[in-house]
């Protein structure tokens, strides 16, 4: 469903969030990196935010499951935007950023544990993650798209969740994956994630500041 409305729509959208000020949720996101850190843009969209951390120096990698976007993202920030989804993601402790703006929550909530293992393990031990979703509960369509909102408490059980088990998503067909990134035969994380901040804000878009908008700051820990 998603993937039609951006084959459809992707002209639209691009238009609609290029120019939009995320100065606000940067700062926050970028003060906990190191000068030149690596940062995965998971979803990038039309590239706006692609194009933003790499001319503040850092080195950016990014994909989008829209064939559209992706052609629209590398063209806007020069980089090479990969077409893939969240559930290929299967780097090993390689970012010390990843940045998941609007782009989860088009993520089923069957499907999201998984995912957030995925980018879990993707992140370096200490590294520090954005994210945002619509704020609300449940799942949801509309206007051709499919929605799965979060409140805090929905995003505390899904941290708490992979956390808890997380890791033994990957225990049988994923462990070459685990043991790039040192977990061996581990069927439970060496990790966890902590939700170091929580706030919410109205949406940046013209016209659109009444639709609120959930947003995360959360960092990888080893244990």
């Amino acid at each position: 469903m998603n993937e039609n409305y951006y084959r459809q729509n992707a002209r639209r959208f691009f238009t609609d969030t290029v120019n939009v000020d995320m100065s606000a949720l940067y700062q926050p996101f970028i003060v906990c990196l190191p000068p030149g850190a690596r940062i995965l843009d998971a979803g990038c969209g039309s590239g706006r935010d692609v194009k933003a951390f790499s001319e503040m120096g850092f080195a950016v990698d990014a994909f989008d499951a829209s064939a559209e976007l992706v052609a629209l993202a590398r063209q806007l920030s020069g980089k090479p935007v990969e077409r893939m989804r969240f559930q290929d993601v299967d780097a090993a402790e390689k970012y010390n950023g990843i940045w998941c703006c609007a782009s989860l929550l088009h993520v089923t909530e069957a499907e999201l544990p998984e995912v957030m293992t995925r980018l879990a393990m993707a992140l370096k031990p200490g590294g520090i993650w954005y994210l945002s979703f619509k704020y609300g509960r449940g799942e949801r369509e509309k206007d051709g798209r499919r929605f799965t909102d979060m409140d805090a408490a929905g995003l505390h059980r899904l941290v708490d969740g992979v956390n808890d088990i997380g890791g033994e998503i990957f225990a049988e067909n994923k462990s070459g994956t685990k043991r790039q990134a040192g977990y061996k035969h581990r069927k439970r994380n060496n990790f966890v994630l902590e939700a170091e901040e929580i706030w919410q804000t109205g949406d940046l878009r013209v016209g659109r500041g009444d639709e609120v908008w959930l947003n995360a700051i959360i960092r990888k820990k080893i244990i």
